[in-house]
């Protein structure tokens, strides 16, 4: 497990560590340091995966951090370093820097030499990859906030959803991964879910999608003589549509697609597995939000890490209700509050206790409501 990232004249962060847990929550208001903690994992993994970062020949000066790839898209370095950046005594140029410290006690670093017009920053120093692979092994999924929409067909590529196990950053590659696996059993451990009606994987990812609409069910088939698979929704059925007149996902609005990709990504999870996710709740009703961290909760039960950037004080208050409930141990969860301080951001990390209360309630932390009802009672 990844213990804490460092980040320096990156972005917002000048310099900052941030402790990380099994379940960390980045909350904040807009623009204000939370895409970019998950950003820089998948600036690293980009990197690394492109073969930008460590070439072939093995020889640094050649390796470099990709600003722009299939995870992120960060534009140059001039977008990238912080505005007040600090300079390395005796080098002509800033460093870009991005450190994560295992639980092995091992910290890892990465540091780029600023260039303003190129998208892939040469390294100046860099050490081995962690042993801990969760960031750069198999069992690694980004799910970005611009997630798959409804549509009639979704891509069916057996490189990314079979042979890598990966959902794609926008989830393009969910309903395929669903569709081989859908009859496959599912382990025992927190992530089976009480009412699903059998043990194949897609009985539990109809059984937790019913946690965010009840009384849905779905359906993923491939599209013969086209690489594409289709999602069906149904109501009042079981998993495959067998009760229930199956809809096309145009017809059901965005809520349940998603979802989709979350919930996937949520069961895959295990011991070692690395789930970056983005606004989880977008689209849900506060129902379906405080379920999804449920579901959050029980996957970093089952063994794996999650890092969510959220909006949601109903998914902030699904994460302390597993605490309370025992699903997970208030030392498992983190929980960062991001503001702007100028250039740059500012962290406050009130600690969710073992009764699911807070050690503290910073001012502009999920207080809308207060502040909301103050004004009407006046």
């Amino acid at each position: 497990m990844i213990d804490q990232v460092s980040l320096a004249n990156f972005k917002a962060f000048p310099a900052s560590d941030i402790p990380l847990a099994p379940v960390t929550l980045l909350t904040g208001l807009n623009s204000s340091g939370k895409s970019t903690v998950l950003q820089a994992f998948a600036l690293l993994r980009q990197s690394y995966e492109s073969f930008t970062m460590f070439p072939t020949d093995g020889a640094l000066e050649q390796g470099g951090l990709l600003l722009n790839g299939d995870l992120v898209e960060l534009g140059t370095g001039q977008d990238l370093i912080h505005e007040d950046f600090v300079r390395s005594p005796g080098l002509p140029t800033p460093l870009i820097g991005i450190g994560i410290r295992t639980s092995d006690g091992h910290t890892h670093e990465w540091f780029a030499r600023y260039a303003p017009e190129q998208d892939v920053l040469p390294l100046h120093s860099a050490s081995g990859l962690p042993h801990d692979d969760s960031l750069f092994g198999r069992c690694f999924q980004y799910l970005r906030a611009d997630r798959i929409f409804p549509a009639t067909s979704y891509p069916r590529s057996h490189h990314q959803a079979i042979g890598r196990a990966f959902l794609g950053a926008r989830g393009e590659h969910a309903v395929n991964y669903l569709r081989h696996h859908a009859a496959h059993p599912m382990d025992d451990g927190p992530l089976r879910h009480p009412r699903a009606s059998a043990h194949t994987f897609l009985d539990h990812v109809v059984a937790w999608m019913q946690e965010l609409c009840p009384g849905v069910n779905l359906d993923a088939t491939e599209i013969p003589g086209i690489d594409s698979v289709r999602l069906s929704y149904g109501f009042d059925g079981t998993a495959g549509l067998d009760s229930s007149a199956p809809r096309r996902p145009t017809n059901v609005g965005f809520g349940l697609t998603y979802a989709l990709p979350i919930v996937v990504a949520c069961l895959t999870a295990g011991p070692g597995s690395l789930i970056l996710l983005e606004n989880p709740e977008a689209h849900l009703h506060p129902r379906g939000q405080t379920r999804m961290a449920a579901l959050i909760a029980a996957a970093a039960a089952a063994g794996a890490q999650l890092i969510v950037e959220t909006h949601s004080d109903h998914v902030l208050n699904g994460l302390r209700l597993s605490v309370k409930k025992g699903v997970l141990p208030a030392s498992h969860t983190a929980v960062h509050y991001f503001r702007r301080r100028g250039h740059r951001a500012d962290v406050v990390t009130p600690r969710i206790n073992g009764d699911g209360s807070l050690s503290d309630w910073p001012t502009g932390f999920f207080d809308e409501w207060e502040n909301s009802l103050e004004q009407l009672l006046d």
